[in-house]
C-alpha cells in the first residue's frame, strides 16, 4: 500500500502485543491511521463490538472466537489504514527494548503517512516516558523541522485505540498460527518487521 499523498497532519491510535519466548518471541504494536471525518463512526463501531462487556473497552483478550471475527470484520470496513510493527526476537524480561524498537521504527513508517501524532494507551508513569524519550529520539532520524508527538490516553476512554488493540491481537494470533483473522484484515494493514537486536 502506497502512503497517501497530501495528507499532513493525521493521527494515530496505537496498542501493543507480545510474545517472551526465547529467539520465537515476537513484539506488535499495531498504529490505527483514522481520519478527522470518520472518527465518530470508527468510535461506535467499536463501541458496538464491546457485546457483554457493556460498560468495559472491547478488548480482544476478553473476546471468543465468534467476537474476534466480528471485530476483525468491523475493523476492516473501516475508512482507515493500519501499520503493524512486528519486532523479533523477544527473550523474556526484553519486552521493553523491543517496544522501543518498534516504536523508533513505526514512527518512521507513520510519518510517511502524513502521521504527527501518535495516541498510545497510558501504562505506567515511568514507562509513557520511556516511550516519550523514544519518540524524541526517533524524530531526530526524520527531516529537519518535522512535527511528530506522542500522548498517553486512557485505554477505557478512547475508542479508537481499541482498533489497534483488535489489529494487534489480530497480528499476534497469525504470529501463533492461526491466521483467519488477520485474514480478514490483511488488504487494510501495512505491516513491516523490525529486528529488536535482543
Amino acid at each position: 500500500m502506497i502512503p497517501p499523498a497530501g495528507h499532513p497532519g493525521l493521527s494515530a491510535w496505537s496498542d501493543e502485543s507480545f510474545q517472551e519466548k526465547d529467539s520465537a518471541g515476537f513484539y506488535i504494536i499495531a498504529a490505527a491511521i483514522i481520519e478527522p471525518p470518520v472518527r465518530d463512526a470508527a468510535r461506535e463501531a467499536m463501541l458496538a463490538q464491546r457485546g457483554r462487556r457493556a460498560t468495559a473497552k472491547a478488548h480482544w483478550t476478553e473476546m471468543d472466537h465468534r467476537e474476534k471475527k466480528r471485530a476483525a470484520r468491523a475493523v476492516a470496513e473501516l475508512d482507515g489504514v493500519h501499520v503493524v510493527a512486528v519486532g523479533s526476537p523477544v527473550p523474556f524480561r526484553k519486552q521493553e527494548r523491543a517496544r522501543s524498537k518498534c516504536l523508533t521504527q513505526l514512527v518512521t513508517q507513520l510519518h510517511a503517512f502524513g502521521v504527527e501524532c501518535l495516541f498510545m494507551e497510558a501504562r505506567e508513569p515511568q514507562l509513557n516516558q520511556r516511550d516519550i524519550r523514544t519518540v524524541q529520539s526517533a524524530r531526530f532520524g526524520l527531516p529537519k523541522g518535522t512535527a511528530f508527538r506522542i500522548e498517553h490516553v486512557y485505554g477505557g476512554a478512547e475508542p479508537l485505540l481499541w482498533v489497534a488493540d483488535v489489529v494487534a491481537g489480530a497480528c499476534r494470533a497469525h504470529q501463533l498460527g492461526r491466521g483467519e483473522y488477520w485474514a480478514e484484515l490483511v488488504d487494510v494493514v501495512v505491516d513491516f518487521e523490525v529486528d529488536t537486536d535482543c
